[in-house]
């Protein structure tokens, strides 16, 4: 097949959704597959307000054109941004079919940054971009409650992975005290002072960088901010690490956690969506509102029996969820949905 994908979140951007498209495109290169992509690198750009680290795309005249060129059998819009809404119009407009995803919870996000912007107004944007949309692919059951809740339809579960190739469990220096450490972006909508105010044994690391790392990093002094870690020295941060803290309350998933558990650290996390769907409680994690508490608890755990449990979520599994999905829509009427 040719499968065409429609993102604005791209390389050089760090995080959970160019992982997840990343990881979906060499899978199904690996399949066979021919794969398509339309990013802000093709584009001219400008940085977004507030988060300089995402570019957004400008001169949207020439997406049809790309469209019309690779001559996809699906087109996937994995983003609502500037790219996606462009796609969007150009694919109605000639009555042709696609699917989409929601990777983030934009609404919550736009709201922590600017209160003033009413929750319902974000949302109300959200179930038009994905009105037109054959099927909404989601990453959890929980999810696709909350957005059914919301007034969101054909909702379906994409279901992701981690790299076990890469993510598995290795030797560990000897540690004198615990190493409790955060994975991500440092934004708002992370809820990082969750965890960077908490009084816990040890040391702080945290891994990643975004618009909130000056002000954290003046805040907490004695906590280390190492910045951004890919391939074997992500690695080694994940199994030197005690406990991984996920402290986000609206996060789709996290695949930090899935990251982490492969390489057999326990995660601390509320009782939130993303971490009720990845972990299990007093096994693979420690999910309480008092995250103190869950810190602690989760140093108890079997790092043997995360690693297991991680061995099971393949990238390719995923990829094939969603070949079927696509599969499927090439065989159904523009106005039917899948009976998922």
């Amino acid at each position: 097949m040719r499968l065409l994908i429609v993102t604005d979140a791209w390389l050089p951007q760090v995080n959970g959704v160019v992982t997840s498209l990343r990881a979906l495109v060499a899978e199904l290169e690996e399949m066979g597959h021919a794969v398509g992509l339309i990013t802000p690198q093709d584009f001219r750009h400008c940085p977004c307000p507030s988060y300089p680290e995402i570019p957004l795309a400008w001169d949207l005249w020439r997406v049809g054109e790309r469209i019309r060129e690779f001559a996809p059998d699906c087109v996937h819009l994995a983003t609502e941004g500037p790219l996606g809404w462009a796609a969007r119009r150009w694919l109605i407009r000639r009555g042709l079919k696609f699917s989409s995803a929601i990777h983030t919870r934009f609404p919550e996000y736009v709201n922590t940054r600017w209160p003033w912007l009413p929750l319902g107004w974000g949302y109300a944007l959200l179930r038009r971009f994905h009105a037109p949309s054959q099927a909404v692919l989601v990453s959890s059951e929980r999810m696709r409650e909350a957005f059914a809740e919301r007034g969101l339809e054909r909702l379906v579960l994409w279901r992701k992975g981690v790299d076990l190739c890469r993510f598995q469990p290795g030797e560990r220096a000897p540690a004198a005290e615990p190493v409790f450490l955060y994975v991500g972006r440092l934004a708002r909508e992370k809820n990082l002072d969750a965890f960077l105010g908490l009084d816990l044994p040890g040391l702080k690391r945290v891994v990643g960088d975004g618009p909130q790392r000056a002000e954290l990093q003046a805040r907490y002094p004695q906590v280390e901010f190492l910045g951004y870690r890919h391939g074997d020295a992500l690695v080694a941060a994940y199994r030197q690490a005690s406990v991984l803290v996920f402290p986000s309350r609206t996060d789709t998933l996290g695949l930090v956690m899935y990251e982490a558990l492969a390489c057999g650290t326990p995660v601390a996390a509320f009782p939130v969506a993303g971490p009720l769907d990845v972990l299990e409680e007093g096994v693979t994690g420690a999910l309480h509102e008092d995250l103190r508490s869950a810190c602690l608890r989760a140093l108890a755990l079997d790092r043997q029996v995360c690693a297991q449990w991680a061995r099971g979520q393949s990238w390719r599994s995923s990829a094939q969820e969603f070949l079927s999905l696509q599969v499927r829509l090439t065989e159904l009427p523009i106005s039917e949905a899948p009976a998922c």
